[in-house]
């Protein structure tokens, strides 16, 4: 016997798992069965399923995007002189 469960979300929420579900090839109802399914059978958070965006800190870098982040830390003074990473590194493991 099917048993209903009812969770109370803000609307934009909602919409957005809703886009976020049907954009992965599924809907909301099938995602919250497939999340308990799995959360049931790996006796905790079973996985994480999720669409690429431009967040990611390691998806690949275009040259000229590459040159712009290094020529960004320049300017603030956030990196170190190679001769001195290569250095630390030797001293710290054995290289």
């Amino acid at each position: 016997m099917a048993s209903t469960i009812q969770v109370r979300v803000e609307e934009e929420l909602k919409s957005k798992a809703d886009a976020l579900f049907k954009d992965l090839g599924t809907d909301t109802t099938t995602a919250i069965r497939m999340f308990l399914t799995q959360a049931v059978a790996t006796n905790g958070f079973p996985f994480e399923i999720k669409r690429h965006t431009e967040l990611n800190p390691y998806a690949p870098m275009t040259e000229k995007e590459m040159l712009v982040k290094l020529e960004k830390s320049r300017e603030q003074g956030e990196f170190r002189d190679v001769d001195y990473v290569i250095s630390d590194m030797r001293s710290k493991y054995g290289l």
